[in-house]
């Protein structure tokens, strides 16, 4: 079962890009949260370029989504290596986290038949209440759907 709209967010500990950890609960009462879910860095017959355009989308609006009081994390099955090389590549200013074990993945976004995690986007509130979820994502608008999302937060 995946968590929805509605449901209390699930508390992890995933390594980021940089090598350090984030907890989920830490930003509890702080921080709203958004979760961007996606396959992988670089798939086979899939190039990164949509991974790339959905961060290009959510990078333009970066600044918004800072004031509107949220941090953000893309998650997907991919080492830190990988994570730590594209966020380099792309000069992405938010954390990628890695869930090699795919518990985080399968928990929020589901997997999909080859075991990677489903595109997907989770905006969780101060509460830790998820607030939204976005599954059939557009990957050129998709910030500005984060950034209404968020807006629509009055905690």
């Amino acid at each position: 079962m995946v968590l929805n709209e509605g449901d209390t967010a699930e508390g992890f500990d995933l390594s980021a890009h940089d090598g350090t950890i984030m907890h989920l609960d830490s930003f509890k009462n702080e921080k709203n949260v958004v979760l961007c879910f996606y396959p992988k860095n670089q798939l086979r017959f899939c190039p990164s370029k949509k991974v790339f355009d959905m961060a290009k989308s959510v990078i333009s609006v970066y600044p918004q989504i800072e004031s509107a009081d949220a941090v953000v994390f893309a998650i997907s099955v991919d080492d830190i290596q990988s994570q730590s090389k594209f966020v380099s590549e792309y000069s992405i200013p938010y954390m990628h986290l890695s869930d090699t074990e795919k518990k985080v993945c399968k928990v929020y976004a589901g997997l999909n038949m080859v075991g990677l995690a489903k595109r997907s986007t989770f905006v969780i509130d101060k509460q830790g209440v998820i607030r939204k979820v976005f599954r059939d994502i557009d990957v050129k608008s998709h910030g500005s759907q984060i950034v209404d999302s968020l807006n629509e937060i009055k905690v």
